[in-house]
């Protein structure tokens, strides 16, 4: 377990009092279930979700009271620890964004769980890439032991389990959360045993969110032509409308099913299952209930004709204005060429697809996220904004990764980009060899 956390989180953590902890320590004490936090002492939501996590967490642990660095390690002199109530084997980790110190001191100094060290900005960046955090407050949930994701939504942990009863959270298959009656608009019920041998499309959206409706307008157009070409395919709408009349009324536009609004429980579980942190998301599922893409709304918006449905990932994409939005979930590799000359663009694509592939299989027998997206850019007005943005040089073929979240890039600007060179250049940037630049 100790070699998995100490790649994870390194060596020494500390405590909000500042005294270190070393991670090995961890393994020891029986640890099963890591918490990582990511916040920042500024986030006013960060603050209000301390309070309530340091509740929970003294509850879950069985601490008489969740001080600073409560149960953090046996104190000197302490004989061997008593094996821990299954309920007590979690520990959590705050994952700062602070650029303050003292900022930071204060903020930790009344956390009863574990931090990173400041200093350590490296690792936490390389952190928040890992897990494609977008949003603060976060809290994901990993097994100590494996490093597998158990719960990616722990927001939501939270608040529906306070008490810890279902602990440690893992993952439930989506038949068993999506069980229950399912709604159309004209009223029918209908039992979600409905859904056998379907695709289905698992929609979270809400009236009050503009892209919300934009996307809904167009995915009515894709559900009907996905219909009419005689694919067995359904999406149910999981509702974040902040009203049950709101719900009725965004819920009128959809020719699909829906969890009724009522069954707050049922939609937090789904919520909680797919680890969501923004609207509109669109996540496709096969037949067996298994994730093809949860990148639904992307796919709907560059396929209007849907003949690439069901969406299966590729590796290689082409950059576009309804994909670039992938550039901020971490580092991108992204090779720009002159797309005046016919057919360059494919035969980018083709020189770096077997590339992705490798590293795409890679990480997805260790069941991670690839550390990298693929990129191809040809010649237009988004390219060029890009360029600029990272002031980028206007040469082609341009090789580059760009990590938005840290502000850095990394460029190769050579004549000829050949398979041996793009593989090179991305070994060396996943073992740290590369030098970055500012964006």
């Amino acid at each position: 377990m100790s070699g998995f956390l100490e790649e994870l989180l390194g060596e020494k953590l500390v405590t909000g009092g500042g005294e270190e902890v070393d991670v090995h320590s961890l393994g020891a004490r029986g640890i099963s279930l890591l918490g990582l936090y990511f916040g920042c002492s500024l986030s006013a939501p960060c603050a209000q979700l301390s309070g309530s996590l340091a509740a929970f967490y003294g509850r879950l642990r069985g601490d008489a009271a969740a001080g600073p660095g409560a149960g953090a390690g046996p104190g000197p002199g302490a004989g061997a620890a008593a094996e821990p109530e299954p309920r007590r084997r979690l520990e959590i980790v705050f994952v700062s964004s602070d650029q303050d110190q003292r900022q930071w001191q204060d903020f930790v100094r009344d956390m009863p769980w574990l931090a990173l060290p400041y200093k350590e900005k490296h690792r936490k960046l390389k952190l928040w890439n890992k897990y494609r955090i977008s949003n603060i407050p976060s809290l994901i949930f990993l097994d100590a032991t494996t490093g597998k994701v158990v719960c990616r939504n722990g927001l939501l942990v939270i608040r529906d389990d306070p008490e810890g009863l279902e602990f440690p959270w893992g993952p439930k298959p989506f038949r068993e959360v999506i069980a229950g009656p399912l709604l159309r608009n004209n009223g029918q019920s209908l039992e979600s045993s409905s859904l056998e041998g379907s695709h289905v499309g698992v929609y979270f959206s809400a009236h009050w969110c503009p892209p919300c409706r934009s996307l809904t307008r167009v995915l009515v157009e894709s559900y009907r032509k996905i219909k009419e070409a005689g694919q067995k395919f359904e999406i149910i709408f999981v509702s974040a409308d902040r009203s049950e009349d709101s719900f009725k009324q965004y819920f009128s536009e959809m020719p699909w099913l829906a969890v009724p609004y009522t069954d707050e429980a049922r939609r937090s579980r789904l919520n909680r299952l797919y680890g969501i942190q923004g609207i509109p998301t669109l996540i496709v599922l096969d037949p067996q209930g298994e994730v093809i893409t949860r990148q639904g709304r992307v796919e709907v918006l560059n396929d209007e004709d849907c003949r690439e449905f069901p969406w299966h990932p590729k590796p290689v994409l082409e950059l576009s204005d309804s994909n670039a939005v992938q550039l901020n979930e971490g580092p991108c590799l992204v090779l720009f060429v002159d797309s005046e000359d016919d057919g360059e663009s494919e035969a980018a694509k083709q020189l770096i697809q077997p590339i992705a592939e490798k590293i795409i299989a890679k990480y997805k027998a260790k069941e991670e996220e690839a550390p990298l997206l693929f990129f191809v850019a040809g010649e237009d007005d988004m390219t060029d904004s890009l360029r600029d943005y990272t002031n980028l040089p206007e040469a082609a073929p341009l090789l580059t990764i760009l990590d938005m979240s840290a502000r850095a890039k990394y460029v190769m600007d050579v004549e000829e980009i050949t398979p041996a060179i793009v593989e090179a250049f991305v070994n060396d940037f996943l073992a740290e060899k590369l030098k970055p630049e500012p964006i």
